[in-house]
Protein backbone atom coordinates (compact mmCIF):
# COMPACT_ATOMS: atom_id res chain seq x y z
CA UNK A 1 0.00 0.00 0.00
CA UNK A 2 1.29 3.11 -1.37
CA UNK A 3 -1.42 5.85 0.12
CA UNK A 4 -0.87 8.95 -0.65
CA UNK A 5 -2.63 12.30 0.86
CA UNK A 6 -3.29 15.64 0.35
CA UNK A 7 -1.86 17.53 3.65
CA UNK A 8 -3.32 20.91 4.26
CA UNK A 9 -0.34 21.97 6.38
CA UNK A 10 2.11 21.61 3.58
CA UNK A 11 -0.25 22.14 1.00
CA UNK A 12 1.45 18.92 -1.23
CA UNK A 13 0.29 15.03 -1.51
CA UNK A 14 2.36 12.96 0.88
CA UNK A 15 3.13 9.46 1.42
CA UNK A 16 1.57 8.28 4.29
CA UNK A 17 3.82 6.40 6.89
CA UNK A 18 2.37 6.09 10.36
CA UNK A 19 4.04 7.14 13.43
CA UNK A 20 3.69 3.64 14.70
CA UNK A 21 4.44 0.77 12.10
CA UNK A 22 0.97 -0.74 11.57
CA UNK A 23 -1.35 1.61 13.64
CA UNK A 24 -3.20 4.64 11.90
CA UNK A 25 -4.07 6.99 14.53
CA UNK A 26 -7.23 9.53 13.31
CA UNK A 27 -8.71 12.61 15.00
CA UNK A 28 -12.15 13.76 13.28
CA UNK A 29 -13.68 17.07 14.76
CA UNK A 30 -16.94 15.84 15.49
CA UNK A 31 -20.37 17.62 16.17
CA UNK A 32 -21.23 20.67 18.07
CA UNK A 33 -24.53 18.70 19.41
CA UNK A 34 -27.32 21.77 18.72
CA UNK A 35 -29.69 21.16 16.32
CA UNK A 36 -30.53 18.01 14.05
CA UNK A 37 -27.94 17.01 12.07
CA UNK A 38 -28.20 17.90 8.14
CA UNK A 39 -26.05 16.05 5.31
CA UNK A 40 -23.29 19.07 5.58
CA UNK A 41 -22.49 17.80 8.76
CA UNK A 42 -22.57 14.09 8.22
CA UNK A 43 -20.17 14.67 5.05
CA UNK A 44 -17.42 14.05 6.89
CA UNK A 45 -18.67 11.53 9.40
CA UNK A 46 -18.90 9.34 5.72
CA UNK A 47 -15.88 10.49 3.83
CA UNK A 48 -13.37 9.61 7.03
CA UNK A 49 -15.14 6.63 6.82
CA UNK A 50 -13.90 5.47 3.82
CA UNK A 51 -10.52 6.79 4.51
CA UNK A 52 -10.50 4.32 7.65
CA UNK A 53 -11.84 1.42 5.80
CA UNK A 54 -9.52 1.42 3.30
CA UNK A 55 -6.94 1.93 5.96
CA UNK A 56 -8.47 -1.41 7.47
CA UNK A 57 -8.99 -3.34 4.26
CA UNK A 58 -4.75 -3.03 4.52
CA UNK A 59 -4.37 -4.53 7.85
CA UNK A 60 -3.78 -1.05 9.61
CA UNK A 61 -4.94 -1.29 13.35
CA UNK A 62 -7.08 2.20 13.19
CA UNK A 63 -7.32 4.19 16.33
CA UNK A 64 -10.28 6.37 15.32
CA UNK A 65 -11.69 9.56 17.80
CA UNK A 66 -14.05 11.41 16.97
CA UNK A 67 -15.90 14.09 19.53
CA UNK A 68 -18.51 15.44 20.61
CA UNK A 69 -18.82 19.11 21.51
CA UNK A 70 -21.45 19.41 24.10
CA UNK A 71 -20.91 22.75 25.84
CA UNK A 72 -20.85 25.52 23.48
CA UNK A 73 -22.59 29.55 23.08
CA UNK A 74 -24.52 27.80 20.50
CA UNK A 75 -25.98 25.07 22.67
CA UNK A 76 -26.48 27.43 25.69
CA UNK A 77 -28.07 29.54 23.64
CA UNK A 78 -30.65 27.33 21.82
CA UNK A 79 -31.35 25.67 25.01
CA UNK A 80 -32.50 28.88 26.90
CA UNK A 81 -34.93 29.83 23.83
CA UNK A 82 -36.64 26.37 24.20
CA UNK A 83 -36.89 26.77 27.98
CA UNK A 84 -34.90 23.53 28.59
CA UNK A 85 -31.79 22.57 30.43
CA UNK A 86 -28.43 22.96 28.12
CA UNK A 87 -27.59 19.22 29.29
CA UNK A 88 -30.38 17.65 27.56
CA UNK A 89 -30.64 19.76 24.71
CA UNK A 90 -27.06 18.61 23.78
CA UNK A 91 -27.81 14.85 24.66
CA UNK A 92 -31.19 14.96 22.88
CA UNK A 93 -28.77 15.96 19.66
CA UNK A 94 -26.02 13.79 20.51
CA UNK A 95 -28.50 11.13 20.05
CA UNK A 96 -29.91 12.57 17.04
CA UNK A 97 -26.35 12.62 15.43
CA UNK A 98 -25.76 9.20 16.94
CA UNK A 99 -28.68 7.90 15.37
CA UNK A 100 -27.68 9.39 12.15
CA UNK A 101 -24.26 8.22 11.40
CA UNK A 102 -25.85 4.24 12.37
CA UNK A 103 -27.88 4.79 9.96
CA UNK A 104 -25.90 5.64 7.60
CA UNK A 105 -23.18 2.85 7.91
CA UNK A 106 -20.59 4.88 9.33
CA UNK A 107 -18.32 2.75 12.02
CA UNK A 108 -18.40 3.83 15.74
CA UNK A 109 -15.70 5.47 16.63
CA UNK A 110 -12.58 3.97 18.93
CA UNK A 111 -13.50 6.20 21.39
CA UNK A 112 -16.15 9.07 21.22
CA UNK A 113 -15.61 11.50 24.35
CA UNK A 114 -17.66 14.46 25.35
CA UNK A 115 -15.86 17.78 26.00
CA UNK A 116 -17.26 18.14 29.30
CA UNK A 117 -16.09 15.12 30.57
CA UNK A 118 -12.74 16.16 30.03
CA UNK A 119 -12.08 18.89 31.91
CA UNK A 120 -9.18 18.20 33.76
CA UNK A 121 -7.09 17.54 30.68
CA UNK A 122 -7.97 21.10 29.53
CA UNK A 123 -6.89 22.38 32.89
CA UNK A 124 -3.75 20.65 32.95
CA UNK A 125 -3.22 22.09 29.30
CA UNK A 126 -3.71 25.66 29.97
CA UNK A 127 -1.37 24.80 32.76
CA UNK A 128 1.48 24.03 30.76
CA UNK A 129 0.67 27.18 28.18
CA UNK A 130 0.85 29.41 30.84
CA UNK A 131 4.13 28.04 32.35
CA UNK A 132 5.66 27.93 28.89
CA UNK A 133 4.75 32.22 28.67
CA UNK A 134 1.93 30.98 25.65
CA UNK A 135 -1.40 32.18 27.85
CA UNK A 136 -2.36 34.48 30.32
CA UNK A 137 -5.32 34.33 32.83
CA UNK A 138 -7.04 37.69 33.49
CA UNK A 139 -10.22 38.63 35.05
CA UNK A 140 -10.96 34.66 34.90
CA UNK A 141 -10.62 34.25 31.61
CA UNK A 142 -7.31 32.34 30.06
CA UNK A 143 -6.20 33.37 26.62
CA UNK A 144 -3.56 32.27 24.46
CA UNK A 145 -1.07 34.71 23.35
CA UNK A 146 -0.91 34.64 19.42
CA UNK A 147 2.18 36.52 19.32
CA UNK A 148 4.13 34.32 21.14
CA UNK A 149 3.80 31.23 18.82
CA UNK A 150 5.77 31.93 15.49
CA UNK A 151 4.67 29.18 13.35
CA UNK A 152 0.87 31.02 13.84
CA UNK A 153 -1.02 30.71 10.51
CA UNK A 154 0.67 28.11 8.62
CA UNK A 155 -2.17 25.62 8.26
CA UNK A 156 -4.18 28.55 6.83
CA UNK A 157 -1.89 30.75 5.71
CA UNK A 158 -3.22 33.73 7.74
CA UNK A 159 -1.31 36.60 7.87
CA UNK A 160 -0.57 37.62 11.45
CA UNK A 161 -1.88 41.03 10.92
CA UNK A 162 -4.53 39.39 9.09
CA UNK A 163 -6.01 37.63 12.13
CA UNK A 164 -9.70 37.87 13.16
CA UNK A 165 -10.77 34.92 15.94
CA UNK A 166 -14.52 35.90 15.43
CA UNK A 167 -14.90 36.39 19.20
CA UNK A 168 -15.82 39.16 21.07
CA UNK A 169 -12.41 41.24 22.91
CA UNK A 170 -13.63 39.61 26.29
CA UNK A 171 -11.67 41.19 29.38
CA UNK A 172 -8.23 41.23 30.00
CA UNK A 173 -7.67 40.20 26.38
CA UNK A 174 -3.94 41.57 25.67
CA UNK A 175 -4.40 41.65 21.71
CA UNK A 176 -7.44 41.29 20.14
CA UNK A 177 -5.88 38.58 18.43
CA UNK A 178 -5.55 36.09 21.12
CA UNK A 179 -7.98 33.31 21.56
CA UNK A 180 -9.92 32.39 24.22
CA UNK A 181 -9.02 29.20 26.60
CA UNK A 182 -11.22 29.53 29.27
CA UNK A 183 -13.77 31.92 29.54
CA UNK A 184 -15.24 33.20 32.87
CA UNK A 185 -18.29 32.16 34.58
CA UNK A 186 -21.31 34.04 33.83
CA UNK A 187 -24.67 34.18 35.83
CA UNK A 188 -27.01 31.23 34.76
CA UNK A 189 -24.61 29.43 32.87
CA UNK A 190 -22.75 26.02 33.75
CA UNK A 191 -19.10 26.25 35.04
CA UNK A 192 -16.73 23.90 36.49
CA UNK A 193 -13.47 24.69 38.65
CA UNK A 194 -10.22 26.17 37.86
CA UNK A 195 -7.23 27.36 39.19
CA UNK A 196 -8.50 30.51 37.55
CA UNK A 197 -11.75 30.73 39.11
CA UNK A 198 -14.96 28.84 37.68
CA UNK A 199 -15.72 28.69 34.19
CA UNK A 200 -15.70 26.68 30.89
CA UNK A 201 -14.07 25.80 28.00
CA UNK A 202 -12.97 27.35 25.14
CA UNK A 203 -13.73 25.52 21.41
CA UNK A 204 -10.86 25.13 20.25
CA UNK A 205 -8.99 24.09 23.68
CA UNK A 206 -11.33 20.82 24.00
CA UNK A 207 -10.21 19.13 20.68
CA UNK A 208 -6.66 19.59 21.68
CA UNK A 209 -7.02 18.19 25.13
CA UNK A 210 -9.08 15.13 23.99
CA UNK A 211 -6.75 14.30 20.69
CA UNK A 212 -3.66 14.33 23.37
CA UNK A 213 -5.30 12.29 26.44
CA UNK A 214 -6.67 9.67 23.59
CA UNK A 215 -3.77 9.55 20.84
CA UNK A 216 -1.07 10.70 22.48
CA UNK A 217 0.95 14.13 22.36
CA UNK A 218 2.08 13.00 18.58
CA UNK A 219 -0.86 10.94 16.39
CA UNK A 220 -0.78 10.53 12.50
CA UNK A 221 -4.04 11.89 10.94
CA UNK A 222 -6.60 15.45 11.87
CA UNK A 223 -9.72 15.58 9.51
CA UNK A 224 -12.88 17.69 9.61
CA UNK A 225 -14.39 19.95 7.17
CA UNK A 226 -12.28 22.94 5.54
CA UNK A 227 -14.33 25.91 7.16
CA UNK A 228 -12.67 24.51 10.35
CA UNK A 229 -9.19 25.22 9.13
CA UNK A 230 -9.56 28.44 10.65
CA UNK A 231 -9.68 29.34 13.34
CA UNK A 232 -10.84 26.13 15.00
CA UNK A 233 -7.26 23.97 13.47
CA UNK A 234 -5.21 26.83 13.65
CA UNK A 235 -5.51 27.45 16.93
CA UNK A 236 -5.24 23.54 18.04
CA UNK A 237 -2.15 23.61 16.10
CA UNK A 238 -0.45 26.71 18.30
CA UNK A 239 -2.21 25.46 21.19
CA UNK A 240 -0.69 22.03 21.34
CA UNK A 241 2.69 22.70 19.60
CA UNK A 242 3.16 25.38 21.80
CA UNK A 243 3.05 23.13 24.97
CA UNK A 244 5.30 20.91 23.56
CA UNK A 245 2.95 18.65 21.68
CA UNK A 246 4.26 16.89 18.02
CA UNK A 247 0.62 16.61 17.28
CA UNK A 248 -1.21 15.64 13.88
CA UNK A 249 1.13 14.61 11.31
CA UNK A 250 -1.19 14.95 8.31
CA UNK A 251 -4.17 17.15 8.09
CA UNK A 252 -7.28 16.27 5.92
CA UNK A 253 -10.06 18.59 4.96
CA UNK A 254 -13.65 17.52 3.30
CA UNK A 255 -15.53 20.22 1.29
CA UNK A 256 -18.54 21.67 1.78
CA UNK A 257 -21.84 20.77 1.07
CA UNK A 258 -23.19 23.42 -1.07
CA UNK A 259 -26.47 25.24 -2.52
CA UNK A 260 -26.31 27.73 -4.90
CA UNK A 261 -23.26 27.78 -4.60
CA UNK A 262 -23.47 28.41 -0.95
CA UNK A 263 -22.37 26.56 2.14
CA UNK A 264 -25.42 24.68 3.93
CA UNK A 265 -25.68 26.03 6.91
CA UNK A 266 -28.30 26.67 9.67
CA UNK A 267 -28.26 30.32 9.22
CA UNK A 268 -28.85 30.26 5.55
CA UNK A 269 -31.98 28.32 5.93
CA UNK A 270 -31.05 25.77 3.29
CA UNK A 271 -30.62 22.91 5.71
CA UNK A 272 -31.77 19.06 4.89
CA UNK A 273 -31.85 17.52 7.41
CA UNK A 274 -30.93 13.65 7.57
CA UNK A 275 -34.37 12.22 8.92
CA UNK A 276 -36.57 14.51 6.29
CA UNK A 277 -33.86 13.10 3.21
CA UNK A 278 -34.50 9.41 4.60
CA UNK A 279 -38.34 9.80 3.72
CA UNK A 280 -37.54 9.95 0.05
CA UNK A 281 -34.35 7.57 -0.55
CA UNK A 282 -33.24 4.77 1.38
CA UNK A 283 -29.85 5.65 3.85
CA UNK A 284 -27.68 3.39 2.25
CA UNK A 285 -28.11 5.76 -0.97
CA UNK A 286 -28.12 8.93 0.66
CA UNK A 287 -24.71 7.22 1.90
CA UNK A 288 -23.87 6.17 -1.82
CA UNK A 289 -24.65 10.23 -2.67
CA UNK A 290 -22.39 11.42 0.17
CA UNK A 291 -19.42 9.45 -0.85
CA UNK A 292 -19.90 9.79 -4.75
CA UNK A 293 -17.54 12.78 -4.86
CA UNK A 294 -13.98 13.08 -4.04
CA UNK A 295 -13.76 14.57 -0.17
CA UNK A 296 -11.79 17.64 -0.75
CA UNK A 297 -14.27 19.09 -3.54
CA UNK A 298 -17.72 21.10 -2.94
CA UNK A 299 -21.06 18.61 -3.23
CA UNK A 300 -23.99 20.47 -4.55
CA UNK A 301 -27.07 19.46 -3.89
CA UNK A 302 -29.97 19.46 -5.82
CA UNK A 303 -32.73 16.81 -6.32
CA UNK A 304 -31.61 15.86 -9.55
CA UNK A 305 -28.00 15.22 -8.65
CA UNK A 306 -29.61 13.13 -5.42
CA UNK A 307 -31.88 11.16 -7.70
CA UNK A 308 -28.74 10.06 -10.09
CA UNK A 309 -27.25 8.92 -7.69
CA UNK A 310 -29.87 6.57 -6.39
CA UNK A 311 -30.36 5.20 -10.28
CA UNK A 312 -26.71 4.86 -10.33
CA UNK A 313 -26.98 3.04 -6.55
CA UNK A 314 -29.66 1.30 -7.59
CA UNK A 315 -28.06 -0.04 -10.82
CA UNK A 316 -25.52 -1.41 -9.29
CA UNK A 317 -27.69 -3.59 -6.76
CA UNK A 318 -29.88 -4.89 -9.56
CA UNK A 319 -26.73 -6.22 -10.92
CA UNK A 320 -25.77 -8.46 -7.96
CA UNK A 321 -29.17 -8.91 -7.24
CA UNK A 322 -29.58 -10.39 -10.39
CA UNK A 323 -26.21 -12.38 -9.87
CA UNK A 324 -27.41 -14.05 -6.60
CA UNK A 325 -30.77 -14.81 -7.89
CA UNK A 326 -28.89 -16.96 -11.31
CA UNK A 327 -25.72 -18.09 -9.91
CA UNK A 328 -26.52 -18.15 -5.72
CA UNK A 329 -24.23 -16.26 -3.25
CA UNK A 330 -22.00 -13.70 -4.30
CA UNK A 331 -18.81 -14.24 -2.52
CA UNK A 332 -17.77 -11.95 0.27
CA UNK A 333 -14.02 -12.72 -0.33
CA UNK A 334 -13.22 -10.87 -3.77
CA UNK A 335 -10.60 -8.71 -4.49
CA UNK A 336 -10.74 -5.12 -6.00
CA UNK A 337 -9.11 -4.22 -9.16
CA UNK A 338 -5.81 -2.83 -9.85
CA UNK A 339 -7.14 0.39 -10.87
CA UNK A 340 -9.17 0.89 -8.00
CA UNK A 341 -6.29 0.66 -5.67
CA UNK A 342 -4.81 2.79 -7.58
CA UNK A 343 -7.44 5.21 -7.29
CA UNK A 344 -8.11 5.14 -3.86
CA UNK A 345 -4.66 5.47 -2.95
CA UNK A 346 -4.13 8.94 -5.09
CA UNK A 347 -5.74 10.78 -1.88
CA UNK A 348 -9.12 8.63 -2.05
CA UNK A 349 -9.88 9.55 -5.56
CA UNK A 350 -13.23 7.86 -5.28
CA UNK A 351 -14.65 8.98 -8.09
CA UNK A 352 -12.11 7.15 -10.47
CA UNK A 353 -12.75 4.35 -8.19
CA UNK A 354 -16.33 4.28 -8.79
CA UNK A 355 -15.73 4.41 -12.54
CA UNK A 356 -13.90 0.98 -12.14
CA UNK A 357 -17.12 -0.40 -10.17
CA UNK A 358 -18.90 0.66 -13.06
CA UNK A 359 -16.67 -0.52 -15.59
CA UNK A 360 -16.58 -4.13 -13.75
CA UNK A 361 -20.28 -4.32 -13.84
CA UNK A 362 -20.90 -3.78 -17.37
CA UNK A 363 -18.45 -6.61 -17.82
CA UNK A 364 -20.91 -8.49 -15.34
CA UNK A 365 -23.87 -7.87 -17.45
CA UNK A 366 -22.33 -8.92 -20.49
CA UNK A 367 -20.84 -12.09 -19.19
CA UNK A 368 -24.79 -12.84 -17.67
CA UNK A 369 -26.24 -12.27 -21.11
CA UNK A 370 -23.56 -14.56 -22.73
CA UNK A 371 -24.11 -17.07 -19.95
CA UNK A 372 -20.80 -16.83 -18.99
CA UNK A 373 -21.80 -17.37 -14.98
CA UNK A 374 -18.30 -18.04 -13.14
CA UNK A 375 -17.03 -14.62 -14.70
CA UNK A 376 -20.05 -12.92 -13.92
CA UNK A 377 -19.83 -14.48 -10.14
CA UNK A 378 -16.29 -13.00 -10.03
CA UNK A 379 -16.83 -9.62 -11.17
CA UNK A 380 -19.85 -9.25 -8.97
CA UNK A 381 -17.12 -10.40 -5.68
CA UNK A 382 -14.94 -8.09 -7.13
CA UNK A 383 -17.71 -5.21 -6.87
CA UNK A 384 -18.65 -6.34 -3.60
CA UNK A 385 -14.84 -6.22 -2.70
CA UNK A 386 -14.74 -2.07 -3.89
CA UNK A 387 -18.14 -1.43 -2.39
CA UNK A 388 -17.42 -2.93 1.03
CA UNK A 389 -14.54 -0.13 0.89
CA UNK A 390 -17.16 2.89 0.23
CA UNK A 391 -19.60 0.87 3.01
CA UNK A 392 -22.43 0.61 0.29
CA UNK A 393 -22.25 -2.67 -0.29
CA UNK A 394 -26.22 -4.03 -0.53
CA UNK A 395 -24.92 -7.30 1.06
CA UNK A 396 -23.51 -5.90 3.76
CA UNK A 397 -25.09 -6.69 7.15
CA UNK A 398 -25.81 -3.22 8.15
CA UNK A 399 -28.04 -2.77 4.80
CA UNK A 400 -29.87 -6.44 5.26
CA UNK A 401 -30.56 -5.56 8.95
CA UNK A 402 -31.98 -1.71 7.96
CA UNK A 403 -34.30 -3.89 5.29
CA UNK A 404 -35.27 -6.45 7.38
CA UNK A 405 -36.11 -4.14 10.50
CA UNK A 406 -38.21 -1.73 8.36
CA UNK A 407 -42.07 -2.38 8.84
CA UNK A 408 -42.68 -0.67 5.46
CA UNK A 409 -40.67 -2.91 3.90
CA UNK A 410 -42.09 -5.73 5.10
CA UNK A 411 -45.03 -4.87 4.27
CA UNK A 412 -44.54 -3.73 1.09
CA UNK A 413 -42.47 -7.03 0.43
CA UNK A 414 -45.96 -8.70 1.63
CA UNK A 415 -48.01 -6.92 -1.10
CA UNK A 416 -45.88 -6.58 -3.91
CA UNK A 417 -45.49 -10.77 -3.54
CA UNK A 418 -49.25 -11.28 -3.76
CA UNK A 419 -49.17 -9.22 -7.25
CA UNK A 420 -46.29 -11.59 -8.11
CA UNK A 421 -48.25 -14.35 -7.52
CA UNK A 422 -51.32 -13.41 -9.06
CA UNK A 423 -48.80 -12.65 -12.28
CA UNK A 424 -47.46 -16.07 -12.10
CA UNK A 425 -51.44 -17.69 -11.85
CA UNK A 426 -52.34 -15.28 -14.94
CA UNK A 427 -49.22 -16.79 -16.52
CA UNK A 428 -50.10 -20.49 -16.10
CA UNK A 429 -53.59 -20.25 -17.54
CA UNK A 430 -52.37 -17.92 -20.31
CA UNK A 431 -54.23 -14.73 -19.31
CA UNK A 432 -51.60 -12.80 -20.79
CA UNK A 433 -53.94 -9.36 -20.33
CA UNK A 434 -54.32 -9.71 -16.57
CA UNK A 435 -50.30 -10.69 -15.99
CA UNK A 436 -49.62 -7.79 -18.17
CA UNK A 437 -52.14 -5.40 -16.23
CA UNK A 438 -50.44 -6.63 -12.85
CA UNK A 439 -46.63 -5.91 -13.96
CA UNK A 440 -47.94 -2.46 -16.03
CA UNK A 441 -49.56 -1.64 -12.05
CA UNK A 442 -46.52 -2.26 -10.49
CA UNK A 443 -44.04 -0.36 -13.02
CA UNK A 444 -46.57 2.71 -12.12
CA UNK A 445 -45.75 2.32 -8.49
CA UNK A 446 -42.15 2.53 -8.98
CA UNK A 447 -41.34 -1.25 -8.77
CA UNK A 448 -39.06 -3.08 -11.41
CA UNK A 449 -40.00 -6.90 -11.94
CA UNK A 450 -37.37 -9.28 -12.73
CA UNK A 451 -38.10 -12.90 -14.14
CA UNK A 452 -35.49 -14.92 -12.92
CA UNK A 453 -34.94 -19.11 -13.08
CA UNK A 454 -35.96 -19.13 -9.76
CA UNK A 455 -39.13 -16.92 -10.16
CA UNK A 456 -39.71 -12.93 -10.08
CA UNK A 457 -37.71 -10.93 -8.22
CA UNK A 458 -39.04 -7.03 -7.57
CA UNK A 459 -37.20 -4.04 -6.41
CA UNK A 460 -37.89 -0.19 -6.59
CA UNK A 461 -36.72 1.40 -9.52
CA UNK A 462 -35.21 5.49 -9.76
CA UNK A 463 -38.63 6.20 -10.20
CA UNK A 464 -39.94 4.69 -7.14
CA UNK A 465 -40.21 5.63 -3.17
CA UNK A 466 -36.79 3.97 -1.53
CA UNK A 467 -37.39 2.41 2.09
Amino acid sequence: MTLRLFDTESRTMREFAPLVPGRASVYLCGATVQGEPHIGHVRSGVAFDVLRRWLQAHDYDVWFIRNVTDIDDKILNKAAEAGRPWWEWAATYERAFDRAYDLLGVQPPSAEPRATGHITQMVELMQRLIDRGHAYASAGNVYFDVVSFPEYGALSGHKLDDVHQGESAGEGKRDPRDFTLWKAAKPGEPSWPSPWGPGRPGWHLECSAMAGYYLGSEFDIHCGGMDLVFPHHENEIAQSKAAGDGFARYWLHNGWVTMGGEKMSKSLGNVLSVPNILTRVRAVELRFYLGSAHYRSMLEYSDKALGDAVTAYQNIEGFLHRVEARIGEVPAVGKWTDAFAEAMDDDLAVPRALSEVFRVMHEGNKALESGALDTARELAGQMRAMLDIFGVCPFDEHWQRAKDDSATGQALDTLVRAELERRQQARAARDWATADAVRDRLAAAGIEVTDTPNGPEWSLNAGGRAI
